[in-house]
């Protein structure tokens, strides 16, 4: 099988058979997951942070990077690759956004990500068909580009499907 692995900040989708995208320890970072069954194109960004407000000059090299520039890239990427106008009719699956410092819940990036990602979504027309999402785990996510299965494994918790 083919791996695409994606590090923080990147996107990217795939419709070669036999291909599956992959990212590694989601904390409080998280995975967006479209997938066209029509097409059987899939896609994964790896969202670090929710707004590239903060810094637009990382924005413009890693749109990944912040699901405002992240969300509509990954969209946009798919819906050129199958020819739709837009993402309507994608699946969409979350996962990651956990608090990994329980001890400062006031600066829970992961829970902002969430927010953030559901509004960039929401403002496309999409929402989440499923999400593993929370917590206080490490995730490494992998999604099937032949059928969209999302398979997420955590240390010392195994593996399972979103």
């Amino acid at each position: 099988m083919n791996t695409i692995v994606l590090g923080v900040g990147e996107y990217g989708i795939s419709r070669t058979p036999g291909t599956e995208i992959k990212t590694f320890a989601l904390g409080s970072c998280i995975a967006v997951l479209l997938y066209d069954l029509k097409t059987k194109i899939g896609g994964m960004a790896h969202i670090a942070l929710p707004h590239s407000s903060i810094n637009p000059d990382r924005a413009q090299i890693l749109p990944g990077y912040f699901s405002d520039t992240g969300v509509p890239a990954l969209i946009n990427s798919i819906c050129s690759a199958s020819g739709k106008a837009n993402g309507k009719g994608l699946l969409v699956k979350l996962a990651g956004g956990a608090n990994m410092m329980t001890t400062h819940t006031a600066f829970n990036i992961g829970e902002r990500n969430l927010t953030a990602i559901r509004n960039d979504l929401d403002g496309k027309g999409l929402v989440a068909m499923a999400e593993d999402v929370g917590g206080a785990i490490s995730r490494t996510v992998t999604l099937d580009v032949d059928t969209g299965k999302v398979m997420i494994h955590s240390p010392g918790r195994g593996a399972w499907e979103l």
